[in-house]
């Protein structure tokens, strides 16, 4: 490759991003991460070759900024996005005017692909204001870049993830785990899996214009993933079903703290079925579109749980 492509990321240094940052420089790829705090992106650098990877300030609220960093790009991945509102930080502006800043911005550049990240559960009509957030954030992409792709994933695993990281967290601190919508049923699918899937098709796989669902390679409830969270961490907490009015409740008080651990709007997903739909099987817009066979998490999650084992790392099976 004589020039390689240079490939845009918003929220590069995330969870995701780290690791799609990762596969693009193995493949060659200029990387050019956009993030709002380049400062904290410096773990990046050494993904790739000396100036293969460069962080830059970009702010999805700023338009000026976002046009800076797709100028010169050949393909730009949106991967930012927030689920929990602070101060300027709003669903509205991040989640959909900010994802229609990039399209709109990669449109203008004459950038080839675009790849956006969403959910899955995004729907206009969510009791949810974050997964409306993110249909609309959707819609406002394929009206501005219509050959867009679009990721749906369900409960993302791996280390450092948001939900069995938090549950951990949880088991450790509570005597009694309150579950809420324990019967609501997940396809979580191992962030390897995903940044391999975005990764793939910002290089030119799947169809473009179309929104592909990822889940890993079984559906659990929600209560047998907290089963499963308590025999990796080595943990009997007592499980209290509880309804999600209670949940809902229970979460407007500790909206006030700086991290929540549960909001009243992440409390209504809990009671909504996060499952790759039959349509997306049936048309093929499945994780296996890209010729992933997806990880278990059993597979998974014992290399990171046992920090939350009463023993730590002395609980750790080795065998």
């Amino acid at each position: 490759m004589d020039h390689p492509q240079l490939i845009t990321i918003f929220g590069g240094s995330g969870f995701v991003g780290t690791q799609v940052v990762q596969l693009l420089a193995r493949a060659g790829y200029r990387i050019r991460v956009a993030v709002r705090r380049p400062d904290l992106a410096g773990h990046l650098r050494p993904l790739g070759a000396v100036g293969q990877v460069v962080p830059m300030q970009a702010n999805l609220r700023n338009k000026d900024s976002v046009a800076a960093a797709v100028r010169g790009a050949d393909v730009v991945i949106n991967l930012a996005a927030i689920g929990l509102e602070k101060g300027k930080q709003r669903f509205r502006a991040i989640n959909v005017t900010g994802a229609r800043n990039v399209a709109e911005a990669a449109k203008a550049a004459g950038v080839t692909r675009l790849v956006q990240m969403s959910i899955l559960g995004a729907a206009d009509d969510s009791a949810s204001l974050f997964a409306r957030s993110r249909a609309m954030g959707e819609a406002e992409v394929l009206k501005a870049f219509p050959t867009a792709i679009i990721f749906r994933p369900s409960l993302i695993f791996g280390v450092g993830d948001g939900f069995f990281t938090k549950l951990g967290e949880l088991v450790r601190g509570l005597p009694v785990f309150p579950l809420f919508g324990g019967t609501t049923n997940f396809q979580p699918v191992s962030v390897a899996d995903v940044a391999e899937a975005v990764a793939a098709a910002a290089t030119g796989a799947g169809k473009t214009g179309k929104i592909y669902e990822l889940g890993g390679p079984e559906v659990l409830t929600y209560r047998q993933l907290v089963d499963k969270v308590l025999t990796e961490t080595k943990r009997s907490n007592p499980i209290l079903p509880l309804p999600l009015w209670v949940g809902a409740l229970l979460a407007i008080p500790m909206s006030i703290l700086p991290k929540p651990p549960v909001t009243a709007d992440q409390v209504k997903l809990l009671g909504v079925d996060n499952v790759v739909s039959a349509q997306a099987i049936a048309e093929k817009r499945t994780i296996a579109a890209f010729g992933i066979v997806p990880r278990p998490l059993d597979a998974v999650l014992p290399t990171y749980m046992w920090r939350f084992a009463p023993n730590g790392q002395f609980d750790r099976q080795t065998a």
